[in-house]
């Protein structure tokens, strides 16, 4: 099976462990994701502040190279550039004189014909139900699943699950054998882009969600958006301090929880490269399996 896949900015940089444990989770059930060719930045948060046409070009131009390439479906990953594509495909759909103005601008045809896929639709429709259930890889812990501001919002063009209470992350979670936290700011913004500008206003943001998911007993933060993983992991000393406490929970990708659930390797995931350690206590057990397992496999 073949889809394409859009990275987008963050998961070729920064993030790029998100990226990795997409197409690690992907690889593991036969799924192969193809990066869209000649991918643009989305535009982000800027863009639309500062020019319609623009923000509307930029993400119909990788819709449109999306459809050159034959994908009937594209993974997503980022939750603002999900939100972007969405956005764009679906204000495109309502104006044929703007979809035709914005085809002229980026120089190519382009109909709205691809599916777009958030990662918990991607994981809806061909991950979770073939995971296998092995008790000594299950996902015991009990989660604060945080979907952040953009993943349901804006929920009329979206009408993607609940946007003051979403249940999907935490029904995938449950699947794997965690167990979802019931909390108050699993959509609460983290203050997103302004952690290089406005660092403090990040630590207070980030550090309520931290502090709102321990209180609660969470043991992990499980995320699919790569802004809120680098303010919630990042930013960590920043938080502790506005906090004044210690606070050493790891934030994942929920694509790492389910790689994990799934026996897959830690490095694969990109777990080594987070700020927080990600130190889940059967992790070194299920090393140990992989290691007995490829011995008997040499043998």
């Amino acid at each position: 099976m073949k889809i394409g896949i859009y990275p987008g900015c963050s998961l070729k940089g920064g993030s790029r462990e998100y990226l990795e444990s997409v197409v690690a989770l992907a690889k593991e059930f036969d799924i192969e994701v193809t990066e869209i060719t000649d991918w643009n930045c989305c535009g982000a948060t800027a863009a639309h502040n500062l020019n319609h046409e623009l923000s509307l070009s930029l993400p119909a131009r990788i819709l449109a190279l999306g459809e050159k390439d034959g994908f009937e479906e594209i993974i997503v990953p980022c939750a603002a550039c999900y939100s972007r594509l969405a956005v764009t495909q679906h204000e495109l759909s309502e104006n044929e004189v703007l979809k035709n103005r914005i085809s002229e601008i980026i120089e190519m045809p382009y109909t709205g014909s691809v599916k777009i896929l958030n990662i918990i639709q991607f994981i809806e429709k061909y991950i979770i139900d073939n995971i296998p259930y092995k008790q000594d890889r299950t996902f015991n812990y009990k989660v604060a699943c945080y979907y952040g501001c953009l993943l349901v919002r804006p929920h009329k063009v979206l009408n993607f699950d609940r946007p003051e209470d979403p249940q999907s992350m935490d029904n995938i979670m449950k699947k794997i054998g965690a167990t979802p936290i019931e909390w108050a700011f699993k959509t609460e913004c983290c203050g997103a882009g302004l952690t290089m500008s406005k660092t403090d206003i990040v630590a207070k943001l980030s550090g309520n969600i931290l502090d709102d998911a321990v209180s609660r007993g969470a043991e992990v933060i499980v995320v699919a958006c790569p802004m809120c993983h680098s303010n919630l992991d990042m930013r960590r000393p920043e938080i502790n301090k506005y906090l004044n406490k210690d606070i050493q929970i790891p934030a994942i990708y929920i694509t790492q929880a389910l790689g994990i659930a799934a026996g897959i390797d830690n490095k694969k995931l990109g777990l080594q490269r987070h700020f927080v350690a990600v130190d889940l206590p059967y992790q070194s057990d299920i090393e140990k399996v992989n290691h007995v397992e490829q011995k008997l496999t040499e043998e």
